[in-house]
């Protein structure tokens, strides 16, 4: 018998959020040559995810989770159901601006440099060249390769090929972020930034679908889990609400005389005659004890040839002032008007006129100037090559002269 899937109802709050992937029986079935059947990679999904979420994409090897991201991005067209993004279809060309990507695996040129690449990037998003590397420094700062900026990406190592991966990712800003694998070759304080700016970016009302086999990191920064196996959902639901464990319960109290310990578990006795009582120092994640550890080291000055933490989140993500100068720009940009654009119009034309009348007498002058302007050298030069060609042709006849004697000495 086939297990229900797990999925709690939705709250209000979130059902009155724009949907931006909705699946509905969204089926992806591999063919071999032959056209035959080979694998359903995803069999008949239901799911949708909303605006301002961050959804973690669960499930092993083999799951579906690839083909469902490749499905979103309209890299795998499906074999059955429907599938939009933003309401439109996943192939949409005006949807990639949306979107941002940050594959399992990181693709790079490996000859262009850190800059370079993240330039690049931003070009195919028609970025102007000033936007365009006040992002690139920014991210380069926020992701601890500012240092690195001018070396060439084929000598990164894993880690910092995957800090340069997330950059381009954030490049353009995007509504819509997947990210496979993140952490993935990542140190602790890497990790540790992932996840900052993951948060940050549900402050703004992005939305993050993120994929990952680091269970911990998915739980400390997702709202809501999807559990795929054999291609089906086995759980979709809030993470409080799926892994609360409701039959037990936890009290944290500062530290306490041991009479007082003493009394609270006679009372927990009494309470709870059969039950099994465990009395225990809350402890610090083995990740926070890591930060703290390269934190001191920081602040010593050890120098470090590898990738750094990375510095503030870059200013364009975090809505800060430039995009308040964007706005500011917008709202005392002036409407151009019929009467306004001729009078434009007007103006470049005047001016288009001056600029040839100026044009025109510095043509004149120029060539006053070369007409009055002596030229002796040019003339002996002149003279001078003429006297050579003389010379020549003298020298020609008389060898002329001697060739056509006779041995005798005649003609």
């Amino acid at each position: 018998m086939e297990q229900p899937v797990r999925e709690p109802e939705k709250t209000p709050a979130s059902a009155e959020r724009p949907v931006v992937v909705s699946a509905v029986g969204l089926t992806k079935v591999f063919r071999d040559f032959w056209n035959r059947p080979k694998a359903k990679a995803v069999n008949d999904v239901d799911f949708e995810v909303r605006e301002g979420e961050v959804v973690g994409l669960l499930g092993p090897n083999g799951s579906g989770k690839s083909t469902t991201v490749k499905m979103l991005l309209g890299l795998l067209y499906p074999t059955g159901g429907r599938l939009t993004v933003f309401g439109k279809s996943p192939r949409d060309v005006g949807n990639k601006k949306l979107i941002g990507y940050l594959p399992e695996e990181t693709y790079l040129y490996k000859y262009l440099t850190a800059f370079e690449m993240l330039d690049f990037f931003a070009s195919l998003f028609g970025l102007s060249k000033e936007e365009r590397t006040r992002r690139c420094d920014q991210l380069l700062d926020m992701v601890g390769l500012a240092h690195a900026r001018n070396r060439p990406v084929g000598e990164f190592s894993k880690g910092m090929a995957r800090r340069i991966g997330l950059a381009q990712a954030m490049i353009n800003d995007p509504a819509f972020l997947i990210l496979d694998e993140p952490t993935s070759g990542l140190d602790p304080l890497g990790c540790r930034e992932v996840k900052d700016l993951i948060k940050l970016l549900k402050k703004r009302g992005k939305t993050v679908i993120v994929t990952s086999h680091l269970l911990s990191d998915v739980e400390e920064v997702c709202d809501r889990i999807i559990v795929l196996y054999g291609g089906r959902i086995r759980a979709n639901g809030g993470m409080e609400d799926l892994l609360t464990i409701r039959t037990n319960d936890t009290i944290t109290v500062p530290k306490l005389p041991d009479d007082a310990l003493r009394r609270i578990r006679e009372i927990v006795r009494e309470s709870v005659p059969d039950g099994e009582m465990t009395v225990r120092h809350p402890h610090m994640s083995l990740e926070d004890f890591f930060v703290d550890i390269v934190n001191e080291a920081k602040k010593e000055s050890i120098e470090t040839s590898g990738s750094r933490s990375g510095g503030a989140i870059a200013e364009y993500l975090t809505g800060g002032p430039a995009d308040a100068k964007s706005v500011l720009e917008s709202l005392t940009h002036e409407e151009e008007t019929p009467a306004k654009s001729i009078a434009r119009r007007m103006e470049e034309d005047a001016e288009a006129a001056e600029q040839e009348a100026a044009k025109r007498k510095q043509e004149e002058l120029f060539a006053s100037l070369q007409a009055s302007a002596p030229a002796p050298e040019v003339e002996k030069s002149e003279a001078e090559r003429r006297e050579m060609e003389a010379k020549m042709s003298e020298a020609n006849r008389k060898l002329m002269d001697l060739l056509n004697r006779t041995p005798d000495g005649k003609d």
